[in-house]
């Protein structure tokens, strides 16, 4: 049962933590991260054109890096272990990548869906690890 609560929080963490800091950056520069992410979304919702900025791709990849990591740890904290829960979290956030990956296909390069993706589960476990069991 902890297992369970902690693939769920772990989960919840990484959602609140992507979503936390994507409004925080787009906040604190809207000139640059906000009208990306506001041209990104039109692009998803109305199939309209989309030029993706490298540089702030790069920013989301360290963005879901570190969301994955400390979603992992939180998921070992909550389980009490450190490889269970993250191993299963890591499936859940590789699952939701590949649903983000068919999302943005056409609007964002191969090498970023690629790094992206790959990030989620090595990442989700290293903050596992960083959880002494």
């Amino acid at each position: 049962m902890r297992t369970a609560f902690g693939v769920i929080a772990g989960f919840f963490a990484w959602l609140i933590v992507w979503v936390g800091s994507e409004q925080i950056l787009s906040a604190v520069w809207p000139e640059g991260y906000g009208v990306h992410q506001l041209a990104f979304q039109a692009a998803i919702e109305n199939g309209g054109p989309f030029t993706a900025n490298t540089r702030l791709l790069l920013i989301q990849i360290v963005l879901g890096s570190i969301a994955s990591a400390a979603s992992g740890f939180l998921a070992a904290l909550v389980a009490r272990e450190n490889t269970r829960a993250p191993r299963i979290l890591g499936f859940v956030l590789l699952a939701l990548g590949l649903l983000k990956t068919v999302l943005s296909w056409p609007y964002v390069p191969i090498w970023y869906h690629v790094i992206f993706t790959a990030l989620l589960f090595p990442m989700t476990m290293v903050g596992g690890r960083l959880k002494t069991a």
